[in-house]
């Protein structure tokens, strides 16, 4: 059973910059996919980042030039680099894996931007 635990979420004000950490209890290396998923109140959860085991980086439109993810195979960790916050990034933040028939969920961390 592969476990997720983020951190790094909490108050900020507009245009300021926040980095959430997951870490994994398995190597992320034997992940495909990791990525960051947000959901704000109200809202379905959604997209913001993923990252595969090569590298290659998705981003969803709304944080693209603003969000950085990256993954630290030797931490076994995936971060997301948030700058340049809006109001409308309040969420709460959830770490995922992807595996062949296999979906992983931390139970998230809730990023306020104040404006």
């Amino acid at each position: 059973q592969v476990q997720l635990v983020e951190s790094g979420g909490g108050l900020v004000q507009l245009g300021g910059s926040l980095r959430l950490s997951c870490a994994a209890s398995v190597r992320i290396s034997t992940i495909n996919i990791m990525g960051w998923y947000r959901q704000a109140p109200g809202k379905q959860r959604e997209l913001v980042a993923t990252i595969t085991s090569g590298d290659s980086t998705n981003y969803a439109d709304s944080v693209k030039g603003r969000f950085t993810i990256s993954r630290d195979n030797a931490k076994n960790t995936v971060n997301l680099q948030m700058n340049s916050l809006k109001p409308e990034d309040t969420a709460v933040y959830y770490c995922n894996g992807k595996r062949p028939f296999a979906d992983y969920w931390g139970k998230g961390t809730l990023v306020t931007v104040s404006s």
